[in-house]
């Protein structure tokens, strides 16, 4: 789907006009690991249940209009897009947090990957 497809859903939400902030991740894949050691490639899997009911928590948090998210599976190289999450709220002192933990959920519960 891609970033601003996601950005264009968010948008689109009945009640995008209590927003003050849409903010966006885009995840990519690095050239090193975090030990530093070189990544030629990386194998992504998603739990795309996962991901969904991940999503519909964090849309409850206070301030929060939407939240959109894409996960890429299969082999990805140093560059590639891995993951696109846009969230629209109200003020960003509730935007920015739940971004925060929304990245680490994802990452944590919904992807597995595997670097070469």
């Amino acid at each position: 789907m891609g970033l601003q497809k996601l950005v264009e859903k968010v948008k689109s939400h009945p009640d995008i006009h209590q927003a003050g902030m849409i903010l966006a991740h885009n995840g990519v894949v690095r050239a090193t690991s975090r030990d530093g050691s070189p990544v030629e490639k990386i194998e992504v899997r998603a739990d795309n249940e996962a991901l969904e009911r991940i999503l519909d928590e964090y849309r409850r948090k206070e301030g929060i209009i939407d939240i959109r998210a894409e996960v890429r599976e299969g082999t990805l190289h140093p560059g590639d897009d891995i993951m696109y999450l846009v969230v629209a709220g109200d003020f960003r002192e509730n935007v920015i947090p739940v971004m925060t933990d929304l990245i680490n959920a994802v990452k944590r519960d919904v992807t597995a990957k595997r670097e070469f």
